[in-house]
């Protein structure tokens, strides 16, 4: 793992108030950060569930249709539970989520500063996100800022688009991959005339190892001309991977971060998360020109350890700060972090 700065907290449940009154917020992770001016701004995920206990039940949380956060009670016996996060109804197997999220917009007027102050929030909309919207990732194109996200319903988790632009006022866009398909970041500008994409296909046979592909559209709502990109072959990112960080461009090709999870023996869990970096021809971002080996970051510090879903480091976002890259990312599914890194000594770890 290469040398960084100190990990630095940045947010954590305490630091934000449950959409409802009885309701409690289990974390606040997996941001999207870009600059406004002047301005750092986040989008924060923030899952909530109800703080109401019914013996015999399980709570499983949703969105209404009338802009509502909703309980659906189910006997215990009645579902089993795959980890934390997730739990399946035996009649018939449908996945549901233990807890529902949105989005929370935060701003830092000095970017050297880490005070953040909350400015508005993205709730679910329709019948897409009636379990909640997730993971965002943003990325500016010319002078429009595009947010990409995880739309979680019954029919499963699909990535959606925004567009906004100034992170103050947002339109949304619909559903531009659909299930399941997660983990989707763009490039920021147009390359051979192609807005270009990555994004991690989630199929249930699994005919080889997880995998990273690329997408090219000529609108950003419809991806077509998929390619292959990267699999999980190290140990460490055997289970799952996927883009973590929107790519930057710098003068060696395009850099990016990405996460991968190991598998595990134990039921109810899920394997430690890491994360690695990825360099892509500037050309032809389909190519990979050298990766990591081993992990960059992993989960070390207390809130990286312990937390709703232990042993997680998740990147999402990272700013170029000169010799300096900033990796803003969730902690154990419950914190908002950031660390940094030396640019030349992340590129000079990576391996052809």
């Amino acid at each position: 793992m290469l040398p960084v700065a100190a990990s630095t907290l940045l947010l954590g449940p305490c630091d934000v108030q449950a959409s409802c009154g009885d309701w409690e917020v289990i974390g606040v992770f997996n941001p999207a950060v870009a600059m406004v001016a002047d301005e750092t701004v986040m989008l924060a995920r923030v899952a909530e569930r109800t703080s109401e206990q019914r013996t015999g039940w399980t709570p499983l949380p949703h969105w209404s249709s009338t802009g509502t956060a909703e309980v659906d009670w189910v006997r215990d016996g009645d579902v089993s539970h795959t980890d934390a996060r997730v739990v399946a109804i035996k009649n018939g197997g449908n996945l549901r989520l233990t807890s529902v999220s949105h989005l929370q917009i935060f701003r830092s007027g000095v970017s050297g500063e880490r005070t953040w102050q909350r400015s508005g929030a993205i709730l679910p909309e329709g019948p897409w996100e009636e379990f909640g919207i997730e993971d965002p990732r943003i990325t500016k194109i010319d002078n429009t800022y595009w947010i990409t996200y995880v739309a979680v319903s019954r029919f499963g988790a699909a990535t959606a688009l925004m567009s906004s632009p100034d992170l103050a006022t947002f339109q949304r866009h619909g559903i531009v991959f659909p299930s399941e398909n997660k983990d989707v970041v763009l490039f920021p500008r147009r390359i051979e005339g192609d807005f270009v994409a990555l994004h991690r296909p989630n199929p249930h046979s699994h005919f080889s190892p997880p995998q990273i592909w690329l997408a090219r559209s000529p609108d950003l709502i419809h991806w077509g001309r998929h390619e292959f990109v990267l699999g999980g072959v190290q140990a460490w990112e055997g289970d799952r991977v996927g883009s973590g960080t929107p790519p930057i461009l710098c003068d060696e090709g395009w850099l990016t971060l990405y996460h991968g999870s190991t598998p595990t023996n134990v039921p109810g869990t899920v394997g430690r998360y890491c994360a690695g970096a990825l360099l892509l021809d500037r050309d032809r971002p389909q190519r990979v020109l050298a990766r990591s080996s081993k992990p960059i970051m992993q989960p070390t510090t207390d809130f990286e350890t312990s937390g709703f879903v232990p042993n997680v480091v998740f990147p999402t976002a990272m700013l170029d700060r000169g010799d300096e890259l900033e990796v803003f990312y969730g902690a154990a599914d419950t914190t908002v972090a950031s660390s940094r890194f030396s640019k030349q000594s992340l590129l000079d770890s990576l391996e052809l």
